[in-house]
């Protein structure tokens, strides 16, 4: 692939051992609305490893989107109040103007979206959708662009990519727009790409499909990605380290094995109870988190997940529980009371906020899926 010819901003090799690629720092993301301010993202700090994957897990409204959003600086240019660093390769994202992010976005840094459908040009060609970063951050003239385009597209298992370069997106199926996306994001080889849950609306065999694919091509690359999910099984076996998120902040922090042996916050516990199990009969419903995610415009005192939490007490309701260890200093919880081998340490267990449908909903043997040798 030809050199990049346009970029002026240098990046620093980061290397194994020598220093995270990506660095957030007490990053903060709230929203001006007529009701109040939405404090989306609330004091988020975590790194990200050269060639590492990172999971960022949490339900619709935790504020995982715009996180990510965020990092790249894809944020409203009015109502929007963003504090904190982010730094990546030797550059502070956070004090870039638009210009200067143009030339990170796509050569050094790129996004999967969400919905290819509205994230890709209805009435550009896909060929012409690639090739753009091409000529942008590459410096390759039409001919060049085009066939690296058809390159990619076959990279990314598109059949055909000859004639397909000439499609538009609504001629594609879901996985395929995918992956195009993905071939877009992957173009001018960045370092780091946030995937921002890249198998929403496709069916069980086609997200395993493009999780492999993009696992595949982070080998091959030796690339960063961010995967965001709402699903605890998505990254069990496909991130290094996870990041739970849960009303804009970060409730549990853990290498991936770690976080499914040895859960401490109930609110994991709940996510991880609610994946699907081969072992369950025909027929049985699935365990939901009773209640619903707090209001960002006021959100509880105390602990932001105590209203859903069947262990809450008064403590929890009152004062709010910092990010803590206990142990190991990589895993790190915001819990008073802890859960110890699946079971709480709270003095007095309230009552239960939601029926339970798993009888075996304590143990954390039946809510971890398989973690095998390669589970990160």
């Amino acid at each position: 692939m030809a050199r990049r010819t346009k970029k002026t901003l240098e990046f620093k090799d980061v290397g194994t051992g020598s220093g995270p690629l990506l660095v957030v720092d007490d990053l903060h993301t709230a929203f001006r609305t007529g009701r109040g301010t939405v404090r989306a993202v609330d004091g988020v700090s975590f790194e990200v490893e050269e060639g590492k994957t990172l999971g960022i897990v949490g339900e619709s409204g935790s504020g995982k989107t715009v996180l990510s959003r965020s990092i790249m600086g894809l944020l409203p240019p009015r109502d929007v109040v963003r504090s904190g660093t982010v730094h990546f390769g030797g550059h502070e994202l956070t004090a870039m103007d638009e210009s200067q992010l143009r030339e990170v976005w796509g050569a050094e840094l790129s996004m999967i979206f969400q919905d290819p459908m509205t994230a890709l040009n209805p009435v550009k060609r896909i060929g012409v959708q690639i090739a753009e970063s091409l000529a942008l951050h590459m410096g390759m003239d039409k001919k060049e662009s085009r066939s690296t385009a058809v390159e990619l597209l076959r990279s990314v298992g598109i059949p055909s990519p000859e004639e397909r370069v000439r499609w538009y997106p609504f001629q594609l199926s879901g996985g395929m727009r995918q992956r195009v996306m993905i071939a877009i994001a992957l173009a001018c080889a960045p370092r780091l790409v946030l995937a921002d849950e890249p198998t929403t609306g496709l069916d069980v065999t086609v997200q395993a499909q493009i999780l492999d694919l993009l696992a595949d091509l982070q080998r091959e690359r030796h690339m960063a990605v961010i995967l965001v999910t709402h699903d605890l099984g998505v990254v069990a076996t496909r991130a290094d380290d996870i990041i739970v998120m849960y009303a804009g902040k970060i409730v549990e922090r853990a290498p991936t094995r770690t976080l499914f042996n040895d859960t401490k916050m109930p609110y994991t516990r709940a996510l991880m109870d609610s994946i699907p199990r081969l072992s369950d009969p025909s027929g049985a419903r699935l365990d939901a988190i009773a209640g619903r995610p707090p209001d960002l415009v006021n959100p509880p005192t105390g602990c932001r997940f105590a209203p859903r939490c069947q262990y809450a007490q008064d403590k929890c309701r009152q004062s709010e529980p910092p990010l803590r260890t206990v142990g190991s200093p990589d895993h790190l919880f915001a819990c008073w009371y802890p859960l110890v081998d699946g079971v709480s340490t709270a003095p007095a267990v309230a009552v239960t906020v939601g029926p339970t449908n798993n009888p075996t909903a304590g143990s954390p043997s039946a809510a971890a899926p398989s973690t095998g040798e390669n589970d990160g």
